[in-house]
């Protein structure tokens, strides 16, 4: 959603918007998890954790 059209017409508060949603964006993406390795952390619905040969698995069945 973009902000009321009075923003733009000023270039410098038009810059300091965009820096601000580049900036959120950043700091959201940022807060991921890396994904190398975390296959450990994975429980499935009764609790258990599930390792990589079940999940491979599951997905050989899905893409079937």
């Amino acid at each position: 959603m973009l902000p009321s059209p009075r923003i733009f017409r000023s270039r410098w508060t038009a810059l300091l918007w965009a820096g601000g949603i580049i900036w959120a964006a950043v700091d959201y993406a940022g807060s991921a998890p890396s994904g190398a390795g975390n296959d450990s952390n994975v429980v499935d619905a009764s609790g258990e954790t599930a390792n990589a040969a079940d999940l491979a698995a599951v997905a050989n069945l899905i893409a079937e």
